[in-house]
Formats: C-alpha cells, sequence, structure tokens
C-alpha cells in the first residue's frame, strides 16, 4: 500500500497542484544540463535550463488578429510544458484515470506515439479539492537525454521511453521503490547529468536519487531532507559541477556525481512551497524567491579547499513569485510577483534586491528572453513581445491567444512558440505574420 500524505496540512498547503504549473522555473544562465545539447528544448527551460535561447528577436509587430497560427489541437488535463527535438514534440497529460505521454509531429500537431499507463487517484482525497480549479495534473515536464524520454507523474510512476517509437524500456514506481514516506504529488522536472537522470523523490523526507539512464539502476541517493516542488538546477562554482534543489525551507548543494550534501542555506516560507526554481548568474550567484511570504534573496556562493560556503547578498519580501520564472537580464531580475492576489512583472536590481519598476498590465506570467527581446504569456492566455530596460517594459505586440489556465512554460525553437493551457496545445510562428481570418469569424 502506497505511503499516505500527511493529512493535518492545509487546504492552502494543497495549494502545491498550482505549483507544479510547472515548474516554472527559471534556470541556470549559461549552464546546460550534462549530455544536453545546447540546441532544441529537450527539458524545462530549453538548451540551458533557463528559458533563454540565443536565436534572433522575433519581430516586435503583428497584425491585428496576433501571430499566425500554425496549428492548434485539443490536448487532455495537464500542465507539463512541452519539449522539442527537431521534428519531435513531447508532453504529458491525464485521460480520466491513465495518465498519457504524447510525441507529437512538430509540423502540424499529428500524434506520433502515446504512451499511457493506469494511474487513478486514489492514494488519498488530496486531490479533490483541486480538481475543479487546479487541475490533477500531470506537471511535471518531460526530459528528452539521447534517445530516451524520461517523464514522471503525479504519484511517482517514473518511466523511460523509446524517443522515435515510444516503446517502454524501464519503469519505477518511485514511492515503492525507494520506499517514500510523506509525499503530496510528484512535480519536479528530471534533468540529466552524464549518463544519469536526476530527480528529487517529492515531499517530506524523500532526498533526491540519481538513476542510470539506460537501465534505470540507482547510482546515488542523497541524504533524506524534505523536499519542495520545484525542480533542480545544474550550476558551475568555481570549476565544480553542483546540483541546487528547492527544499520546503531552505536551499541545498549536492555533489551531482555523488548525492553528497555540499551546503544549505534557509529560504523559508509558511507552507513549505519554494516553487519557482533559483537562476544562476555569472556572478556566482543564485537568485530565489518564493510566494506565501517568503520574499526573494541573492546568494553568492564561493568555494575554497574543495568547501562551498554560501552568503546571502540581500532579502526584499516585495517580490513573492509564486510559480513562474524568473530572468536576470542586463543588471535586472525580471519576474512575475504575486501569488493569491493580484500578479505584477517586477523588476529588481540584481546588484542590490531593490525594486526598479512594477508593469501592471499583465497577470501571473511566464517569461522567455529570446535575443533581446522577452515573450511573455500570462495565467489569461496574453501572449506579448517586450523590450526591457530599468525603466520598465517596452511592449511592442500583444494577442490574446489562450483561454483556461494558461499556467504552462512557453518553449520557443527557431521562431516558432508551441503553448500549452488546459484544453489546447498551438504553434504560433512570431516572424510577425498575421494570423489568418478564420471564416467563421467573417
Amino acid at each position: 500500500m502506497k505511503p499516505m500524505p500527511n493529512e493535518s496540512r492545509t487546504t492552502r498547503r494543497r495549494v502545491l497542484l498550482l505549483a507544479v504549473a510547472l515548474l516554472l522555473g527559471a534556470w541556470p544562465a549559461g549552464t546546460a544540463g550534462a549530455g544536453q545539447e545546447a540546441d532544441g528544448w529537450r527539458q524545462l527551460g530549453g538548451p540551458h535550463r533557463n528559458f533563454r535561447v540565443d536565436s534572433a528577436p522575433p519581430a516586435t509587430a503583428w497584425g491585428e488578429r496576433g501571430p499566425a497560427r500554425l496549428w492548434s489541437r485539443p490536448l487532455g488535463e495537464g500542465y507539463s510544458s512541452i519539449v522539442a527535438d527537431g521534428d519531435l514534440l513531447v508532453t504529458m497529460y491525464r485521460e480520466d484515470d491513465d495518465e498519457v505521454v504524447v510525441a507529437l509531429d512538430a509540423a502540424n500537431g499529428a500524434t506520433r506515439w502515446r504512451h499511457a499507463y493506469h494511474a487513478p487517484l486514489l492514494h488519498n482525497g488530496y486531490f479533490d479539492v483541486w480538481l475543479n480549479s487546479a487541475g490533477p495534473g500531470p506537471y511535471s515536464t518531460p526530459l528528452i537525454a539521447g534517445d530516451t524520454v524520461f517523464a514522471v507523474g503525479v504519484d511517482g510512476r517514473f518511466h523511460a521511453l523509446d524517443k522515435r517509437t515510444g516503446e517502454l524500456r524501464w519503469a519505477h514506481d518511485l514511492v515503492e521503490a525507494f520506499d517514500v514516506g510523506v509525499y503530496n504529488a510528484f512535480a519536479s522536472s528530471p534533468i540529466a547529468y552524464g549518463r544519469t537522470v536526476i530527480l528529487p523523490l517529492g515531499g517530506s523526507g524523500g532526498g533526491v536519487v540519481a538513476l542510470e539512464r539506460e537501465t534505470g539502476a540507482t547510482v546515488w541517493r542523497s541524504p533524506a531532507f524534505d523536499l519542495a516542488p520545484g525542480s533542480p538546477v545544474l550550476i558551475d562554482v568555481d570549476g565544480q559541477d553542483q546540483l541546487a534543489v528547492l527544499g520546503q525551507q531552505e536551499l541545498v548543494g549536492l555533489d551531482p556525481r555523488s548525492g553528497r550534501r555540499l551546503w544549505s542555506h534557509p529560504h523559508p516560507n509558511e507552507l513549505g512551497l519554494n516553487i519557482s526554481m533559483p537562476v544562476w548568474g555569472d556572478d556566482n550567484a543564485l537568485f530565489l524567491s518564493s510566494g506565501y511570504d517568503g520574499g526573494s534573496r541573492l546568494i553568492r556562493l564561493s568555494r575554497v579547499d574543495d568547501r562551498t560556503t554560501p552568503e546571502e547578498v540581500w532579502f526584499n519580501n516585495r517580490m513573492r513569485l509564486h510559480f513562474g520564472n524568473a530572468l536576470r537580464i542586463d543588471g535586472l531580475v525580471i519576474g512575475s510577483t504575486g501569488d493569491f492576489g493580484p500578479a505584477f512583472v517586477a523588476a529588481l536590481d540584481a546588484a542590490t534586491g531593490r525594486e526598479v519598476w512594477r508593469e501592471r498590465s499583465f497577470a501571473r506570467a511566464q517569461l522567455v528572453q529570446a535575443g533581446s527581446r522577452l515573450v511573455i504569456v500570462d495565467e489569461d492566455g496574453e501572449l506579448a513581445l517586450a523590450s526591457v530596460s530599468g525603466e520598465g517594459l517596452d511592449v511592442h505586440a500583444r494577442a490574446a491567444v489562450l483561454t483556461a489556465n494558461a499556467w504552462t512554460p512557453p518553449t520557443l525553437v527557431g521562431n516558432v512558440l508551441y503553448l500549452r493551457d488546459r484544453q489546447n496545445v498551438l504553434a504560433l510562428d512570431l516572424r510577425g505574420r498575421s494570423a489568418p481570418v478564420d471564416p467563421d469569424d467573417e
């Protein structure tokens, strides 16, 4: 029988489901997961896991109807974002009592293959409160590493699938395989390192595990600590690879080769929901931010004699990222601040933590940096292109493109933007051509 989550946790604590909105995080600047090619969009956050791409920026204007829609199609429930490898797209969704990993044709959205497995939400009544609002997931974003897709569902069923055929290579029920005690929902997205795939085990006391990519054999398991929903990031601290993992009340640094705990720094919040992933800068500093009175802080890491020391540079409680991501751009930290109340796109001075400006015309938003442009997708389905400066956002174009809980991070490959809400997935051409007229609208 599977372990039961702690039923004494408050209903607000359950908003972890929103968290997963995948996870939505921000990733280290310039550090791709080992084994990840620096093109495509094969993992959460793109080539370098930081929601930044170096391609030419999108056009600064669209026609009245917004960017051209290349295709769209319905998709089942879920917040997993879309990963892209050449002409292949992969994501996850729920269909009744099944979770589904699906591969789509990038050119037209047609199904290439699907792998469905029985995953009824029966382990407790935890999901019932949010089924009609946040939805049942899945929340984690798949990983494409080499010729394999790695995907984890809300109750810890972890699958390795052939990228081209969807054939099962190996699978684990993580709760049973690693005797995970208290957990809510598996929300973290896996990350590749060398020949391993690394994944937090979810919830209280689980720790982090590294599995051999080819066989699923355990390579290491970290010491136990209480895990938050956010996903891990790889960073380079003075020449040493490290894995930064969000705990419920702290940020923890692990050795990705062995799972050894290297350092930790407090990052408390009311509910243990550290969701938005840290942002690594070339100044050896990690920015992290949380809702639920968590606030934002910058932590600088230094390494001497194989010992890493974290030092807090500043703290600011005005910026509180819920489940959206942040970006560091030209000395600023940009993010969407707000949890249960209104959310705004805001900028902090990365050196001091001082708030520089707020932009109130967007709801809770996800961000991607494309060259010198910022792509913004807010929860109401508004898509916008903007430039960023110390004076604020200069919005060049915007259009309504989604409708139902647009909480999934966007995916940008070249000039094609892949988006998803709770009902549909679509592909848009950001080169500036106007969307074609729908005959039904005439």
